[in-house]
């Protein structure tokens, strides 16, 4: 194989049920086009990952440093590609498949805003993985696909993660998770159910635009609660989950009153549960009084919601724009073929 191989991972959002994904419970989510992370894939000498710019500790200043640094964080996609790779080659093992010996050079870059809530990490591990499968030949059923984008991060990285993120970047579209610890115990997985996109309403997306205070940066205790078996986290969770499920047949029949509310409610049980900043919380508040639903999209700096109609949308974008904040109508990416 000569040519160049070229792979897509998208940025998504939590639509509801967020965040029991990592508590055995049940979300709905979409992945949206506007922003991806991008692959290439090519057979080289010695197989090598390549930097990109935002792995590049090269600044015009102290001030582009700090910009920088609180944007992007202090990580780029260097070590996860590298985790990747590790994680590829340790299923095919466990598998019983044998690589070939064929180096390659595998680069990526992303235009998905970091530490907003949108997969940014998830989505350069779910292209390189899909270049590495191509590369080889190897087929991976896309729930499989989706555990070890996961086990990428906890497994190699020690970094704290749920599945909703990688399932949705793997499938795509529009897609409800349940998450039951029996299913996963007895199957290595959830159960993913894609739906039909248009059955959504008109739905944008917003976004911070000055320095991002990061994907929940008060994750609080809330894991170390659930873990110690406190009552209210455990409801938190369990509710969240029947949100999903509700949210799930509010699609089907096209009840959006009923799914409006539930959008409400799924960001209003999380102020209750988590500790979140005033940033997060006046982009919620701002998008209501516009007329909007409002959630986060994932652990806080974007939000995701409903609107009725264009007019609705222009007083929304206003509101926002007001405050710092972009607004855009997501356009779903569709599912592979």
């Amino acid at each position: 194989m000569n040519s160049i191989i070229e792979t897509y991972g998208y940025a998504r959002a939590g639509f509801l049920g967020n965040p029991s994904d990592g508590y055995f419970g049940k979300t709905i989510s979409f992945a949206f086009a506007d922003f991806r992370a991008r692959v290439l894939l090519f057979p080289s000498a010695r197989l090598e990952i390549k930097f990109s710019k935002a792995d590049l500790p090269v600044f015009e200043s102290l001030e582009d440093l700090y910009q920088t640094t609180r944007w992007r964080g202090y990580y780029g996609g260097i070590r996860i590609t590298q985790a990747l790779i590790v994680r590829f080659m340790d299923y095919c093992h466990e598998q019983g498949i044998t690589l070939p010996n064929r180096n390659f050079t595998i680069e990526y870059e992303s235009n998905i805003p970091q530490r907003l809530g949108l997969g940014g990490s998830s989505a350069i591990i779910t292209a390189a993985l899909r270049a590495l499968c191509q590369y080889f030949s190897v087929a991976i059923p896309l729930p499989i696909q989706a555990n070890l984008a996961l086990e990428t991060e906890t497994r190699e990285l020690g970094v704290p993660a749920g599945l909703q993120d990688r399932v949705i970047q793997t499938y795509e579209g529009l897609v409800y998770m349940d998450f039951a610890q029996e299913t996963i115990r007895r199957q290595g997985y959830g159960n993913y159910e894609r739906l039909d996109s248009h059955l959504l309403p008109p739905i944008y997306i917003a976004y911070r635009t000055n320095l991002s205070e990061g994907t929940e940066v008060f994750h609080n205790n809330v894991r170390e609660r659930w873990l110690a078996g406190d009552p209210e986290v455990i409801a938190a969770m369990k509710t969240w989950a029947s949100y999903a499920e509700q949210g799930r047949q509010a699609l089907l029949t096209c009840d959006y009153g009923t799914l409006d509310q539930l959008i409400d409610a799924n960001f209003d049980l999380r102020a209750r549960i988590f500790r979140l900043s005033e940033g997060n919380l006046e982009m919620v508040r701002v998008a209501r009084q516009a007329g909007a639903t409002a959630k986060f999209a994932g652990s806080g700096g974007a939000i995701v919601g409903t609107y009725k109609d264009e007019d609705a949308f222009q007083r929304l974008r206003a509101a926002l724009q007001a405050i710092g904040v972009a607004v855009f109508k997501p356009r779903i990416q569709a599912p592979p073929t």
